[in-house]
This record gives C-alpha cells, sequence and structure tokens, in this order.
C-alpha cells in the first residue's frame, strides 16, 4: 500500500480500474451526463459536473450508485453520512427523499463542494485542526470526504493518517463528536455474538481492530487508539476502492495500563488494568468468533497489537481465517518490495538480492 501512495491518486484509480476490467466512457448529450462502461455494459452515469480533469478519464465510481434503502426518508437521509449528499442532492431527489424544504434552494455540485472543503482547510493553521474537519466531514458526508480524500491523497493522507493521526489519538476524548465504528469490551464476555448484530451493515469485507496498547510510537492508548483503525479504513478506500459501507474500525478494549487515562475523568475506555494471560486471549477470540459467524468472508486486520501478543495472535488465527497482522506482514511486505524494486533497478534479478548486505537502522 505505501508503494501506491507514491503513485498520483488518478493513475492509481486508473491502474484498479483496468484490473476490473476494460473501463471506457462517452458523454451522452441528451442527459448532460458521461456514461461508464466496463466490458460493454454500463455501469455508471455521473452528471458532467460532477467531474474534474482526472474524471475525463477515471471515474471515482467504480461501482453502481449506493441506493438508499426503504425507512430511510427527509432528515434520517441528512444524519446518514453514508447516503447524505449535503447541497449535491438534486431538485428529482429532494422530492422523492422528502427533502425539499430540509435544504438549502440551491444545488451546489460536487466539485463546488470540494472548493468549499479545500478553502475550510486553507484556513485551519494545525494540522490537527485540519484532522478534526476532515474528521467532522466524514462524520455527516462520507461521498465528500472520499471524493476530497482520492483527488487530494498525497496532501490529505499525511492528515488522516500518520503523523497526524497520533496527535489525534492522544486527544480522542476532546475530538469526539459522533461515535463511529464499534468497540467490544472486556465485560461484554458472553455478548459479542448478538453484538455484532448492532453494527446495520450485513455486507462487511474490511475489519481493522487495535486494542490500543501499542499506537504508533506512543504506547498504550487504549480506547483512544479507535483513530488508527478509522483512518486506517479511510485510505483503503481511497486508495484501494473499498466501498466505505463495507468497512468497519474496531477497538478491544481490554483495559489500559496507561495511568494517565486511569485517572482521566474525560477518558471513554474502560478505567481497568489490562487483561493478560488467558483472560485477554478468551476475550480475543470470542471477538474473532462472532465477527466471523456475522460475516465469514470478511478480512480481518490487526493494527497496532502489542508485540507479545500480536505474533502469537497471528500464528493462532492467520490458517484459520482470512486475516493478517499489518504491523509485521504490511510492513514486511512493502520493505521487501522496496528491496526487489532497488535490486531491479541495479539490473539484477530479484534473487540476487541475497548477494546484497542489509542493514536494518532504528526501531521502525
Amino acid at each position: 500500500f505505501s508503494g501506491t501512495m507514491l503513485r498520483p491518486a488518478a493513475l492509481r484509480l486508473k491502474s484498479l480500474a483496468s484490473s476490473l476490467g476494460s473501463l471506457s466512457s462517452l458523454r451522452d448529450p441528451s442527459t448532460s451526463k458521461r456514461i461508464y462502461k466496463r466490458n460493454g455494459i454500463i455501469v455508471d452515469a455521473v452528471p458532467d459536473a460532477y467531474h474534474s480533469a482526472a474524471d475525463a478519464q477515471t471515474p471515482y465510481a467504480f461501482r453502481k450508485a449506493l441506493k438508499v434503502p426503504n425507512g430511510e426518508h427527509g432528515h434520517n437521509i441528512t444524519k446518514d453520512p453514508l447516503y447524505n449528499k449535503g447541497s449535491a442532492f438534486e431538485h428529482g431527489e429532494r422530492d422523492r427523499l422528502g427533502l425539499r424544504g430540509l435544504l438549502p434552494p440551491r444545488n451546489l455540485g460536487m466539485q463546488v463542494q470540494i472548493k468549499r472543503v479545500k478553502r475550510a482547510l486553507a484556513s485551519r493553521t494545525t494540522n490537527l485542526d485540519k484532522y478534526a474537519l476532515m474528521r467532522d466531514l466524514l462524520d455527516r458526508n462520507e461521498t465528500l470526504f472520499h471524493r476530497m480524500l482520492v483527488e487530494y491523497i498525497e496532501e490529505l493522507a499525511p492528515i488522516i493518517y500518520t503523523p497526524t493521526v497520533g496527535e489525534a489519538c492522544t486527544k480522542f476524548s476532546s475530538l469526539y463528536r459522533r461515535p463511529r465504528g464499534m468497540y467490544f469490551t472486556m465485560h461484554d464476555r458472553g455478548h459479542m455474538q448478538p453484538m455484532v448484530y448492532n453494527w446495520p451493515n450485513d455486507d462487511v469485507k474490511v475489519i481493522v481492530v487495535t486494542d490500543g496498547s501499542r499506537i504508533l510510537g506512543l504506547g498504550d492508548l487504549g480506547a483512544n487508539g479507535m483513530g488508527i483503525p478509522i483512518g486506517k479504513l479511510a485510505l483503503y478506500c481511497a486508495a484501494g476502492g473499498i466501498a466505505p459501507q463495507h468497512v468497519l474500525p474496531v477497538v478491544l478494549d481490554v483495559g489500559t495500563n496507561n495511568e494517565r487515562l486511569l485517572e482521566s475523568e474525560f477518558y471513554m475506555g474502560v478505567q481497568e488494568k489490562r487483561l493478560t494471560g488467558d483472560e485477554y486471549y478468551n476475550v480475543v477470540e470470542e471477538f474473532v468468533q462472532a465477527i466471523y459467524h456475522r460475516w465469514p468472508q470478511c478480512v480481518l486486520q490487526f493494527e497496532d497489537f502489542s508485540t507479545d501478543h500480536a505474533k502469537p495472535l497471528l500464528d493462532k488465527y492467520r490458517n484459520q481465517y482470512p486475516c493478517f497482522n499489518d504491523d509485521i506482514q504490511g510492513t514486511g511486505a512493502i520493505v521487501l518490495s522496496g528491496l526487489i524494486s532497488a535490486t531491479r533497478l541495479q539490473g539484477k534479478r530479484p534473487d540476487q538480492l541475497r548477494e546484497h548486505t542489509i542493514l536494518c537502522a532504528g526501531a521502525g
């Protein structure tokens, strides 16, 4: 993934489109929309107003439009970030969805909304302020958030994820506005299987979970580590092409050994010492069984687990379920790809990597 981050967003999306099949587009003058076809089949139709120069070659949406479910109507839609489009609802949509009179009258397309967000970002003086603005946008309009991230990923990735997300996690309680993702705690033992059905989406494809024990280089941040799964999945949606409705950020809260958090009146996690030994692994086991009972095909990513737990958990589950540990396997894969690329640049074969002397400097 880190390798793809170095490529322009449009090229990444174009590469993804190629992997999904031959994609072509043409403008329909009768509807003022651009029609996208993959292998001769229409897969999308997007108004011209939604297009930037990059869009002319590579559309943002590789899937059919997300259908608003029955029961979502009026204010419910404007309060649901997955379906809310802000001021971009067309007049026909406003009538059909019960939004007439609930929004300012003028329809502002995607590009105008992007300009407005860009102006707001430029007015923020610190990266943490920019992070808070983007988190607020994610919590009210996921369509606009991910479009911003796709078009300006080189600029926004350091805001959404490292290094800014580290500071955001340390101040998670003060930045908290709306719930996102799920929390499973040591006190939920015996209840996790029914708990997973509290999540509204039946088709979760990717789950990123942390126990908050080793957040980046900051150590034990407990439940404040939720910023990591949220930020990581935002990047997966923008750069990996995963639909936002198919991801789930999770914190497995088994306590914290951070004395500052244990004494803080504002900390929102479990204010008890961390579980250890069999008690810890039993909580993880119940969580894993619960999620795969409901979503048997999902990919589970273990993120920022302390070293003493990361390897044993990976060894236990890697051959049972589609799961991986990003800090072990993800980092290793990226380092290896970099070394192989360096070898090729020298005009040598990848298997000649063994002839090199490699120095590992620092602790990561």
